[in-house]
């Protein structure tokens, strides 16, 4: 077994105790909830706005979407999906939802706040929630780390 110099292994010491990773979006995916739940399809909106769609699937499926401008942390969840999560009837209106949130970032970006897209959203989307992030969302750390501000740094596994 070859033995590593002291040069790299100091090097990699480094690296595991500051826990720097290169974040992708690709690795933004993962499992959140044991084996129900999680985040995937990250998409970079531009303009240090990004979105994603958590899932869920456990006696019960959802899917939501969140989309974060990552400056403010100011975030925007709203349901497309959902089969036997309560006494709802089952919709799923993801493509509907989708092509009203592309309708708004084609356009010009001080038309499209979040606020509007929460309006425009209302008829097709449920569960509609405007809020502030305190944490750095993952995404936002692939892409605009240096956008974080306040915001606790996000960290893979935490």
């Amino acid at each position: 077994m070859k033995r590593l110099s002291p040069h790299m292994m100091a090097a990699l010491m480094m690296l595991g105790a500051s826990g720097a990773q290169a974040l992708t979006l690709s690795g933004c995916d993962r499992t959140t909830h044991v084996s129900h739940g999680g985040e995937t399809a990250h998409v970079d909106l531009g303009a240090g706005r990004v979105m994603w769609r958590d899932w869920w699937s456990q006696e019960g499926t959802a899917t939501d979407i969140v989309i974060v401008d990552c400056g403010p942390g100011a975030a925007l969840r709203f349901r497309t999906a959902e089969d036997r999560m309560n006494a709802r009837s089952t919709f799923d209106r993801t493509d509907a939802a989708l092509r009203i949130v592309a309708e708004h970032e084609t356009g010009d970006r001080v038309f499209a706040t979040l606020d509007r897209m929460a309006d425009a959203l209302g008829s097709t989307a449920r569960d509609i929630t405007l809020s502030t992030l305190n944490d750095e969302p993952c995404a936002c750390a692939a892409l605009y780390g240096d956008r974080r501000g306040d915001k606790t740094e996000f960290h893979l596994g935490g």
